[in-house]
């Protein structure tokens, strides 16, 4: 295997090429936003989480200089700082896409059709994970799971739910992605370029003309579980059709919702034991009075 130039020079211990700096325009701009942020804490070095997203909103992904800056600021060594960029897998260290389309492959959007959903956006974009398109759009990769599953399989673009995909539908998304077409979240905040995403992450407001402010929660079929333990009998659950297209509620399909007393699980819905039965108590074992 051959090296580079510049990886001989570190095997060698030769001093690394200084990262070039912010023109001067941009770094006061960041130097009054960066001050911002480290008023918000009362030790400073607790604002480089912020500060990396804020020099990510700036390029694009965190560079050298970028960490250089983080490092000046906040009186910290580049050794210091670059450790912390290389741990979160949400700082990305180099180029990438407008939007981070991430698709889920553990186990439960595995076996529902997140392998096959990769696997075809791999070929429909010509990338492989971790990888960016030509145009700059759109940045391919794994992900871990996001707490969806019961919307599985489940992609993400720039942290952004999208629920229920197919291939098809995941394909139709990047395509929408790559034209500029507006594109809409299944739940949650409008959908942001990355560098906007960035921004937001380091603590401040979403700037964009008419921007809708975040809705939607947490689903139905999330938060079922919860109201059965409550006793409660919720109606029932609208599935809307997996194909993301145009529907009315007269095409839905409804699915039966279990009461209270039915369990789905041991943590579904309320068990009358020892515990929650006052009249049926249950003695200690080897009691005769508890038998």
């Amino acid at each position: 295997m051959t090296t580079s130039s510049s990886e001989r020079g570190v095997s060698l211990g030769m001093p690394e090429l200084p990262a070039p700096d912010y023109p001067d325009d941009v770094r006061a701009r960041l130097e009054r936003d960066a001050h911002e942020i480290i008023a918000r804490y009362p030790d400073s070095r607790s604002a480089l989480l912020p500060l990396l997203h804020l020099v990510q909103s700036e390029e694009g992904h965190v560079t050298r200089t970028g960490m250089r800056f983080c490092a000046e600021v906040l009186g910290l060594t580049t050794a210091e700082v670059t450790a912390v960029a290389t741990f979160y897998t949400m700082y990305r260290r180099r180029p990438s896409g407008d939007y981070q389309v991430g698709v889920c492959t553990n186990t439960l959007c595995a076996v529902m059709g997140g392998d096959a959903i990769f696997e075809a956006l791999q070929e429909h974009l010509g990338v492989g994970n971790g990888e960016t398109t030509d145009d700059g759009k759109v940045t391919l990769e794994h992900i871990e799971c996001n707490a969806a599953c019961d919307y599985a399989p489940v992609v993400m673009v720039n942290w952004e739910f999208f629920d229920n995909q197919t291939p098809e539908t995941a394909r139709r998304l990047v395509d929408d992605l790559r034209a500029g077409r507006q594109v809409a979240p299944t739940r949650g905040a409008p959908l942001c370029t990355f560098k906007e995403t960035a921004r937001m992450l380091a603590g401040f407001p979403d700037e964009r003309d008419g921007a809708v402010e975040a809705t939607g929660s947490a689903g139905p079929a999330s938060l079922i579980g919860l109201r059965l333990a409550k006793g409660e009998s919720p109606a029932a659950r609208v599935v809307h059709p997996r194909d993301g297209g145009p529907h009315d509620e007269a095409g839905d399909t409804a699915v039966h919702q279990p009461s209270p007393s039915e369990h789905l699980s041991s943590h579904d819905a309320p068990q009358d034991t020892s515990a929650s039965d006052p009249a049926h108590p249950a003695g200690p074992v080897g009691d005769e009075g508890g038998q």
